[in-house]
């Protein structure tokens, strides 16, 4: 793990560079440590694994945490940082580098290499909510079930985690060469399969049992397309489960609440960009101003 540090001024960075984004987009890389470089005392950390991951953050001392990477570089780091119980009293800032950036475009994180860097400067610290689970996962964004598209997001995320609900103890993408050379020889080997269509077993209608702070909203009768949960405002998860039409179009189900347990047959479900389970049932809880995300002003 390589460590660079710049000129000395009042705010002081640990830059932690994510190895995919160095991979995926040097010159972004560039220009947001360039940026930074300009505002502030900055060393800059380059883990090759999850071991110097951890490390670099445990080791931040009074420097805030910068993550140049993409969706799965903050979530890495959120759930470290939650796991180790220091989440609360550590904020964050991301300039967002990568594949996936769906999450933090809708946390409301520049896009752009420069303005996302001149964000961490710049800007504030803003609370954010979010969703625990009962194996003490942590969700920024959004949990959909079925997880739609679960079979090529399982594809991508092959690389950095062979056990999908525990990232920190997966491999990173670029650390097993020889596994990706193998994987491309057998893709040329094996005919293609054509991709199984979105009303398979997993992609389709499924019955599940939906609890909202203890009281049903749907029961096993009544199979759904799908059941969405995200963190609101006030500590409180927003539940939106959507039954399968029988002629007439069915109206979504609302409801809001601090606790949400679904369960039923075993199923997948998508946090953020992570496809996790089978799962018997799993339980959600809502948590308010649970961490803290540098933003534009």
């Amino acid at each position: 793990m390589a460590e660079v540090a710049t000129s000395p001024t009042s705010d002081q960075l640990l830059v932690v560079i994510d190895p995919v984004a160095r991979r995926s987009d040097g010159e972004s890389v560039r220009i947001a440590k360039d940026v930074l470089s300009g505002g502030a005392t900055m060393k800059v950390c380059l883990p090759d694994g999850p071991e110097e991951f951890a490390r670099a953050l445990a080791r931040r001392g009074s420097r805030r945490p910068v993550l140049v990477g993409d969706d799965r570089a903050l979530m890495r780091a959120v759930g470290l940082l939650h796991r180790q119980r220091e989440l609360t009293g550590c904020g964050l800032a991301l300039v967002p580098v990568g594949g996936a950036l769906s999450l933090a475009r809708s946390l409301g994180v520049p896009t752009g290499a420069v303005a996302a860097a001149r964000a961490v400067l710049d800007g504030t610290e803003r609370r954010m909510n979010l969703l625990v689970d009962d194996s003490d996962g942590v969700v920024l964004g959004a949990v959909r079930i079925p997880p739609v598209g679960a079979d090529r997001v399982r594809e991508e995320d092959a690389e950095e985690a062979e056990d999908p609900e525990d990232p920190y103890r997966a491999p990173w993408a670029g650390q097993r060469p020889w596994l990706r050379t193998c994987q491309s020889l057998v893709r040329t080997l094996v005919p293609v399969r054509p991709p199984r269509v979105a009303s398979a077993p997993e992609g389709g209608p499924v019955r599940l049992r939906v609890e909202v702070d203890g009281k049903i909203l749907i029961d096993l009768r009544q199979p759904v397309e799908s059941v969405s949960i995200v963190p609101g405002p006030g500590g409180i998860a927003r539940v939106e489960v959507r039954p399968v039409s029988v002629g007439a179009e069915a109206a979504p189900l609302l409801a809001e609440g601090h606790t949400v347990t679904v369960s039923g047959a075993h199923f997948r479900y998508r946090a953020d960009a992570l496809v996790s389970g089978p799962v018997g049932t799993r339980t959600w809880v809502a948590r308010e101003d649970a961490w803290g995300l540098t933003l534009p002003v």
